[in-house]
């Protein structure tokens, strides 16, 4: 049996940790979790509306969201980790239109979009009575994810498959055919790792002489304890800006989240998210004292960028036994699934039919 070393636990690597083969394998999770961008994450599985132009990175988001059935299925998720309620767009209503009708292109390489609908001020306050009359355009098949619940319950099920996980930090340095996992207490050696560390992952690269194209981007969330007991039915809403409104069981309302280019790795809350996210999300609101009314707590990570804001994942240059994945950015809970999935293929089943969704490794990764 060989022994794999996986370093990052967050939602690439726990979801490659559960889908690896383990009559193939021994399997070992080193993760860091401070900073770490899933855990702080809550976020809407609905890109087929995006108008980014980077064609991979659509095709990406489009079937990472379509790999959420089978993730549900394969691991059982609740609808505390998991729901598919819908997705609301507002925008202004002129764009309305060209919006429905993108939409309904788009369905027809992604039925998974679902019903399209544009749909009233007063529907739309039916569908979700936080909101101000407005007119959205609506989509049966977007869902959200909480992050921290999807790693807990990926953590929970690798315990029970007798996967290792070790909470600690931790580099790497290779003696020929061996890679070996250096942290406080010992030196472990594996036969193949997968490096999935987020923004951490330049550091991780730094003892092998690679240069990676990665930046840290700071993001903050704020959770509202709110009244409302339905909430968990409730659709998402994606804003027109900056912001996005996404409602969880129990009252629970998240509002987010920043992107704060020169944060870095700092966790620290600050007021001028609040002001931010207030300015981007008040003016969608019915309640104008929504942001004052109620106890909110922060939920802040660091997110892993690249130059071209796209994600990469794939062999190291000229070796077989490695592999790296990173560059997510703010869709890592659309597409970061998907990658951990598909990198488990190669270790099972030696796929690696990638270059649809990214360009060459060499384009963020070079000596």
């Amino acid at each position: 049996m060989k022994k794999i070393a996986i370093i990052g636990g967050g939602i690439i690597g726990l979801t490659l940790a559960n889908y690896l083969d383990l009559k193939q394998y021994s399997v070992t999770v080193y993760d860091n979790p401070i900073g770490q961008a899933t855990k702080a994450s809550a976020g809407i599985i609905s890109p087929w509306l995006s108008k980014r132009r980077n064609k991979k990175w659509y095709q990406l988001a489009k079937d990472g969201a379509a790999f959420y059935p089978k993730l549900v299925q394969d691991f059982a998720l609740p609808h505390s980790v998991y729901q598919q309620t819908g997705t609301l767009i507002l925008r202004k209503d002129r764009e309305l239109v060209s919006l429905l009708d993108l939409a309904e292109e788009r369905k027809q390489t992604a039925p998974e979009i679902g019903t399209v609908q544009l749909l009233s001020a007063e529907e739309v306050k039916v569908k979700l009575p936080l909101l101000s009359a407005s007119p959205a355009v609506f989509i049966t098949g977007g869902g959200k994810l909480d992050g921290a619940s999807y790693l807990a319950t990926l953590r929970q099920r690798a315990l029970s498959r007798n996967i290792t996980l070790k909470t600690e930090q931790v580099h790497i340095s290779q003696v020929q055919n061996q890679w070996r996992v250096h942290s406080k207490e010992q030196i472990e050696s594996f036969d193949a790792i997968a490096l999935c560390a987020g923004p951490g992952l330049s550091d991780l690269l730094k003892s092998l002489g690679l240069t990676t194209d990665i930046r840290p981007q700071k993001g903050q969330l704020l959770a509202f304890e709110t009244p409302y007991k339905n909430s968990g039915s409730w659709p998402v809403a994606m804003l027109d800006g900056e912001s996005d409104l996404i409602p969880f069981g129990h009252g629970q309302i998240l509002v987010g989240a920043t992107h704060e280019n020169d944060g870095g790795f700092d966790l620290t809350p600050t007021p001028e998210a609040f002001t931010h996210l207030q300015q981007k999300t008040g003016p969608f609101l019915e309640d104008s004292n929504f942001f004052e009314q109620y106890p909110v707590s922060y939920r802040v990570g660091t997110r892993a960028y690249t130059s071209d804001f796209a994600p990469f994942f794939n062999c190291l240059p000229n070796d077989p036994t490695a592999v790296v994945a990173s560059g997510l950015g703010s869709s890592g809970l659309t597409t970061g699934p998907y990658i951990g999935f598909l990198l488990a293929q190669y270790f099972n089943e030696e796929r690696n039919d990638w270059m649809e969704y990214q360009k060459p490794i060499d384009c963020y990764v070079s000596k």
